[in-house]
C-alpha cells in the first residue's frame, strides 16, 4: 500500500494526489531515479482529467502505528536512503548541493514487503540539501529516541555505520533543528488553519515533538559520544 494521507486516492494501479507547488522537482527527480534502474521511488506520471497527480502503486505496508522497528528494518532504510542520495550526488538536481533529499521519511512513508524497507514514497518536499538532514531524519523518525526508548544511542550508531556517514559531529544537532522546525510547522500551520496541520496539532503532535527535543537535549552528550567515529 502507498502512502499514508486521506489526500491519496487509489485507483486501480495508480495513485491519485492533489498538485503542490515542487511537483516539477519531484518529476525530474522520480525520472532520473528510474532512468538509474533505482526501483525505490513509484513513478509520476503526469495529471489527470481532475488534476490530480497520478503515481504508481507500490505494493507492501507501511508502518503507522509507531511500534519498534527491528535492526534489519532500520539498516533497510540506511541503505536505502544511501542509494539515491549517491545516485543523486553531483547531479544538476542537487544544484551545488552534497545530494538530494527526501526531507520527510518517515515509516509512514516508506515502504516494506517481508518487514524489509524497499522503497519511500511522498517525495513532495525533495529538495537539494546536505546527506545529513536525511541521515537525522532516519535517526529521528525511525528511532524515535525519547523517554522509555530502549538503546535509542546504539540504534542510531547502527543507521549511521549502515549508512557510512563520514561527518557525524553535527548530527544530534541536526536532530534537534529537525525536531524544532516540524513542531514550528505543526503549530504555524495550525493558527493558519491548515486542516493537517490543525488535525495533528489536535492530536498532539506537536507536544510529542517538543518533548523528543527536549530528550535528545537532556541527552546530547551520551547521543553524540554513541554515533561519532
Amino acid at each position: 500500500m502507498d502512502a499514508s494521507s486521506p489526500r491519496v486516492l487509489f485507483v486501480h494501479e495508480y495513485t491519485l494526489r492533489p498538485r503542490h507547488p515542487n511537483e516539477d522537482f519531484e518529476r525530474a527527480l522520480l525520472r532520473h531515479l528510474h532512468a538509474q534502474g533505482w526501483q525505490g521511488a513509484p513513478v509520476l506520471y503526469g495529471r489527470d482529467h481532475e488534476d490530480r497527480l497520478i503515481h504508481s502503486v507500490l505494493r507492501g505496508t507501511a508502518i503507522h502505528d509507531g511500534r519498534h522497528l527491528d535492526d534489519e528494518y532500520l539498516a533497510g532504510a540506511a541503505r536505502l536512503v544511501r542509494q539515491f542520495h549517491d545516485l543523486t550526488a553531483g547531479t544538476f538536481l542537487a544544484e551545488g548541493q552534497e545530494t538530494v533529499c527526501h526531507n520527510a521519511l518517515d515509516p509512514r512513508h516508506t515502504i516494506s514487503q517481508k518487514g524489509m524497507p524497499y522503497a519511500f514514497v511522498d517525495w513532495e518536499n525533495s529538495a537539494p540539501g546536505p546527506r545529513l538532514h536525511d541521515v537525522a531524519d532516519l535517526c529521528w523518525r525511525f528511532v524515535r529516541p525519547g523517554p522509555g526508548v530502549e538503546e535509542a544511542p546504539r540504534r542510531m550508531r547502527l543507521i549511521c555505520d549502515t549508512y557510512g556517514l563520514a561527518d557525524r559531529g553535527q548530527l544530534v544537532e541536526a536532530i534537534m533543528w529537525r525536531q524544532d522546525r516540524r513542531r514550528q510547522a505543526i503549530e504555524a500551520g495550525a493558527r493558519a488553519g491548515d486542516p493537517r496541520m490543525r488535525a495533528l496539532h489536535a492530536q498532539g503532535a506537536a507536544g510529542r515533538v517538543r518533548d523528543q527535543f527536549l530528550w535528545v537535549r537532556e541527552n546530547y552528550r551520551e547521543l553524540s559520544g554513541a554515533v561519532s567515529t
